[in-house]
């Protein structure tokens, strides 16, 4: 609310305005840095995530809403997004996605090089979530794959290895992620029908 008004329709791509998101995609990576430090993990790398956890969850909402922008404008609970609404041009969008990874990728560098392949390479399940809904029936399981990430990122940054207790958290979160976003996308489920999107 407070923002500049040039900037809140960006805001609102990046669903600033609803920070749930945020809290999702960076427990994972608080749980695995408190689990490999020896007694209280370290404040600094705790705020890295934060950061990182903000731009990031950013970034694929910006990716996911000009993927889909032709589906929101058809579904009650997105038309209003800014991109099927009008508020932020696809190339604008596509502008501020740029800007967003390289923010995030500012963040990442301060990590150590395992930790900085690692969040490099969850690109690649950011890039691919947003088309899952038009393949399988069960996207929760791709969006869990790609919120819990963070859980081989806290202890990578810690450690400097990939360790079994890391692995066993971020299981544990991708069943999570399915419990809630399976309970999420029941909104949509009249409208996905009608459009033919599995969800």
């Amino acid at each position: 609310r407070f923002a500049p008004g040039f900037s809140q329709p960006f805001l609102r791509l990046a669903r600033a305005d609803r920070p749930i998101g945020t809290w999702l995609l960076v427990f994972p990576c608080w749980w695995s840095a408190s689990l490999a430090a020896e007694h209280w993990p370290d404040p600094w790398l705790l705020a890295l995530f934060g950061v990182g956890a903000l731009i990031l969850r950013g970034a694929g909402c910006t990716l996911n809403d000009i993927v889909d922008r032709n589906i929101d404008g058809r579904i009650a609970r997105t038309a209003t997004r800014p991109i099927p609404s009008g508020a932020v041009s696809v190339p604008g969008a596509t502008a501020f996605l740029a800007l967003q990874l390289a923010l995030g990728l500012a963040v990442l560098v301060q990590l150590n090089p395992l930790t900085i392949a690692l969040g490099a390479s969850s690109l690649a399940l950011v890039a691919v979530y947003p088309f899952m809904k038009r393949v399988t029936y069960w996207p929760q399981i791709v969006l869990g794959l790609t919120f819990n990430w963070g859980a081989l990122l806290g202890w990578t940054a810690v450690t400097g290895h990939i360790g079994a207790p890391s692995l066993a958290l971020y299981a544990g979160s991708i069943l999570w992620t399915v419990g809630y976003d399976t309970i999420y996308a029941h909104q949509d489920k009249t409208d996905d029908l009608k459009l033919g999107i599995k969800s």
